[in-house]
């Protein structure tokens, strides 16, 4: 197995928070939430609309409310006033519940893009940019950051406009009432604003950092699930419990600071009102005994100083949710710096000819095994020598690092038919190699061709249509056993799906299952084995030019190996296939063998020559305690460390 910590490996995901931007201005944090709803400014436009219609609606109603009392004290028909109010009632209902449903949908629009850029960001972005990062961090930008961005693109907006129109027109009707009463209304709005002020920045810094804490979070949990049996098996349950319970706590910490500061800012939000009505109702009272006030200005002004509550709750909500929306929209943003893979600006004219058996049925990964399997894939490989590479490298350097290179100044020709394996101590680049031919990376100097054509003028596509790829850890898509084989051909027959299930020797098993092919993956409890020769299956369905394979034996029986290995050869015989051996037998069967060394190519050429002539190479095979002469009836080794 490749050491996942040495050179050869890309950067894994650490739990280590992304530098924070929690401190950025906070004009800049709203334009970068602006740039969210800017493509719905119109329906926002229109939201905001109706919300003006409804804040004039319960701007008028006191003003009628007064008319009303004044036409008892004038003797004159109510029939007018309280028709006005009824109104003004359902104007106002009807229009309230068109912008809720309006704002709504915008808000679930705004979510279902942001998720939108962010999937497809993770799916295009280079495969380091993504491994650097833990998987849980980059579920939440996805899953909870995008809640949150929510609310405050669509509701906040509106809220806060239709906030400040609402307590502007307030004002301004309070003093066509009365101008005394309305100093005291503004003095106790200044102290709110001077105190909300104060208390907004700190939220939004606690809601930033409470999300960073709920990101590591995610990504602690998800490592630890998925390592649960290593966890049980270390007895790691609670040391590994408290370190993703650090996180927690961290989000707690960070919550309950957000928690606090917006029950001061609300505290001193109503206080304030209250307080204010109280001194408007003893001086309105006051004024009111001494003839300055009539008593239905009152009354009206009272109407507006509890209606007043609305507009600055309002408010008070819409900048707490801002904090919020900006901080999960600095969140969503950041993933737009993960570097994209690159195309070429003129993509090549033709396509690389790489004589990729797409005419061949993979009924001949199966067939033709068991009768080419004493000599096929050397015949083969006779074949390919005769053709140009189908792929070659030529002086090629490459690192996840520029500093650091983990290859360096590589050539070597990968012929159309037969089998290449590279062998070599953990570290020495072989995974690394394949992660080049995959354009998972990409030289940092030197070159790597297609059948003659450079890869900088092929788009990554056009790349990878030419190889099948089975990973050393095997991974399965989410979905069913016939979902996984058929991802990389969708339009396989079932006939060729049967034929790749016997070429692995699944066959029989997947049959004994209940459900088939149309058993789940994730519920199911198919062996690592199963799943390593699903993933196989898969790869040989694709019927690609190069099939690439990162030691595909490590989890099978022997005579599962044995049927493996029958299928590579059939393979070897249509086309290219170059595998990091891990295994003596991997190593025997292979038409060509390169051995590497601190990321260079140290030798070259068959098993019997290398064993002759390299020290490496014998240290690698001795490894294995397994004496060259008895090779071919103790094939089915531990693997190379």
């Amino acid at each position: 197995m490749v050491d996942t910590m040495s050179p050869d490996s890309p950067p894994t995901a650490t739990a280590d928070p992304a530098p924070t931007t929690a401190d950025r201005p906070g004009r800049e944090r709203l334009r970068i939430l602006f740039a969210f709803v800017r493509p719905h400014r119109r329906t926002l436009a229109l939201g905001l609309a109706l919300g003006l219609v409804g804040t004039g609606m319960s701007l008028a109603t006191p003003m009628v409310t007064k008319w009303v009392l004044d036409t008892l004290s004038s003797g004159a028909g109510l029939l007018a006033p309280v028709a006005w109010l009824v109104a003004l009632m359902l104007v106002g209902s009807v229009v309230g519940m068109y912008q809720w449903m309006l704002l709504g949908r915008l808000a679930e629009e705004i979510v279902y893009e942001a998720r939108e850029s962010l999937v497809v960001r993770y799916l295009r972005a280079r495969v380091g940019a993504i491994t650097s990062r833990p998987a849980g961090e980059l579920v939440t930008r996805v899953t909870s950051d995008t809640l949150l961005l929510r609310e405050a693109a669509s509701n906040s907006l509106v809220s806060l406009v239709n906030g400040v129109v609402s307590l502007v027109g307030t004002l301004v009707l309070m003093a066509v009432l009365d101008l005394v009463l309305l100093a005291s209304t503004v003095a106790a709005i200044v102290v709110v604003a001077v105190v909300m002020s104060l208390l907004l920045p700190g939220i939004g810094r606690a809601q930033h950092r409470t999300q960073e804490a709920v990101g590591r979070l995610g990504g602690a949990v998800e490592g630890a699930v998925r390592a649960v049996r290593t966890v049980k098996a270390s007895r790691a349950e609670e040391r590994q419990g408290r370190a993703i319970l650090a996180d927690a706590r961290d989000a707690r910490r960070h919550a309950i600071t957000a928690v606090r500061t917006e029950a001061v800012a609300w505290t001193v939000s109503w206080g304030g009102i209250q307080l204010a009505i109280i001194v408007i109702l003893g001086l309105g009272a006051w004024r009111v005994s001494q003839d300055a006030l009539a008593v239905s200005s009152l009354v009206a002004f009272l109407l507006y100083a509890f209606n007043i509550v609305g507009p600055i709750t309002e408010l008070t909500q819409a900048f707490t949710t801002l904090q919020s929306g900006m901080a999960a929209a600095e969140r969503i943003r950041e993933v737009e710096q993960m570097p994209l893979e690159t195309e070429p600006h003129e993509p090549a004219r033709t396509r690389p000819a790489t004589d990729a058996p797409a005419s061949t049925t993979a009924g001949s990964a199966a067939g033709g095994a068991a009768d080419g399997a004493a000599g096929g894939a050397a015949d083969g490989a006779a074949d390919g020598a005769a053709a140009p590479p189908v792929v070659s490298l030529v002086g090629v350097t490459a690192g996840y690092a520029e500093d650091a290179p983990v290859v360096r100044d590589v050539s070597f020709d990968v012929p159309r038919h037969g089998h290449v394996a590279l062998v070599g101590p953990s570290g020495a680049g072989k995974t690394t190699i394949l992660s080049l031919l995959l354009r998972f990376l990409d030289p940092q100097a030197g070159e790597i061709r297609l059948a003659g054509a450079p890869y900088d003028r092929l788009t990554h596509a056009e790349v990878r249509e030419h190889f099948a790829y089975v990973e050393q850890e095997t991974p399965v898509v989410p979905g069913t056993i016939r979902e996984n084989l058929l991802f990389s051909r969708p339009d396989a027959s079932e006939d060729d799906v049967r034929r790749v299930l016997a070429a692995v020797r699944l066959d029989g098993d997947l049959a004994a299952l209940p459900d088939g092919l149309d058993t789940s993956l994730v519920s199911s409890s198919v062996s690592g084995g199963q799943r390593q020769r699903i993933a196989l299956a898969r790869a040989l369905l694709r019927e690609p030019a190069v099939l690439l394979l990162d030691e595909a034996t490590s989890q099978v029986d022997g005579l599962t190996e044995a049927a493996i290995h029958d299928a590579i050869r059939a393979q070897a015989r249509r086309g290219a296939v170059v595998t990091v051996a891990h295994r003596l037998s991997t190593v025997l069967d292979a038409d060509r063998i390169l051995v590497l060394e601190q990321g260079r190519v140290r030798a070259a050429g068959t098993h019997e020559e290398l064993y002759a002539g390299d020290e490496l190479y014998r240290d690698l095979v001795a490894a294995l305690r397994i004496a060259v002469d008895d090779a071919d009836h103790d094939a089915h080794a531990a693997p190379v460390r």
